[in-house]
């Protein structure tokens, strides 16, 4: 199992914080992780988003990071202040 956190406006507009995805062989990277729950469309087109960041066991990472069975992804927006 994967578990898969959201937040900041993923969170709202999924309408849920966090899941578990079944594991399987395909989930190699985050961004295979990401394309598998884009997929799923409409609401889901925000994990689209160019700009969107993400962490792999509470480091932050890149889309392109190594999967394993029980590892814990978030995704969240990046965040601009001034």
């Amino acid at each position: 199992m994967i578990q898969v956190q959201y937040f900041a406006r993923y969170r709202e507009a999924l309408g849920l914080d966090t899941e578990q995805v079944e594991w399987d062989a395909s989930l190699r990277q985050v961004d295979d992780l990401r394309l598998q729950l884009l997929a799923r469309g409409n609401e889901w087109s925000v994990l689209g988003e160019q700009h969107l960041m993400c962490a792999r066991n509470q480091e932050l990472c890149g889309l392109d990071e190594p999967l394993a069975d029980g590892d814990e992804v978030a995704f969240f927006p990046t965040v601009t202040g001034g």
